[in-house]
């Protein structure tokens, strides 16, 4: 699938359907919100939302303060759903709308925070491009929490194939310049009472 049409796949899930109405739909984030306050001690602190779309994990992070925060998607129509849910509050978000693949950091962030983006890269050659950008974004001794369907998790999202991992498998792919220091199965409830089974995974930047 090229560029164009991955990001007209993902125009169209978020233009036909209402927020609450994708599988990956959560009120409260609560899982990505215990692991960044676990690792995005001291604030101010920046981070960078890898596949955010139309999350509410900027609302909840602005709500806060004191953090600096980037939303990349690739899809313009999930970003512009965040921005007018957000109204004036949005003009403190640094909106980018790229493909994280072939994406040029512009800048390094304390946390990266990616839950159900890199499952979709089930090709060898964008899981390297995703991880060269991981480690340019990254500061030194900074954090990446990583969520992805576990094992036993379902093997297709919104119509297309993905990739599953346990922790250790995705510590492997994302290669020596991080460790992994925690892991937390998640099952997660869609809107419709189903439950899928995730992994979310903290890693440490070593070199």
């Amino acid at each position: 699938m090229s560029d164009d049409e991955r990001r007209a796949h993902w125009d169209a899930a978020y233009a036909s359907k209402d927020e609450a109405g994708v599988s990956w739909f959560e009120g409260t984030p609560e899982v990505s919100l215990r692991l960044i306050h676990e690792y995005g001690r001291g604030l101010p602190a920046s981070l960078i939302d890898i596949g955010g779309g139309a999350s509410r994990l900027v609302d909840r992070l602005l709500e806060e303060g004191g953090w600096s925060v980037a939303v990349l998607d690739l899809s313009p129509t999930a970003l512009g759903a965040a921005r007018a849910r957000l109204g004036a509050r949005g003009e403190a978000v640094e909106w980018i709308a790229a493909d994280v693949t072939d994406w040029s950091p512009s800048r390094q962030y304390d946390i990266w925070h990616d839950r159900a983006a890199f499952h979709f890269l089930t090709g060898a050659a964008e899981r390297a491009a995703y991880v060269e950008r991981l480690c340019a974004a990254v500061k030194p001794s900074g954090h990446a929490i990583i969520a992805t369907f576990a094992p036993d998790g379902p093997n297709r999202c919104s119509g297309l194939p993905v990739m599953r991992y346990d922790p250790a498998a995705l510590a492997e792919v994302i290669g020596p310049s991080f460790r992994l220091v925690e892991a937390i199965r998640h099952q997660h409830k869609t809107p419709w009472n189903s439950v899928q089974a995730f992994q979310f995974s903290a890693l440490q930047r070593v070199r």
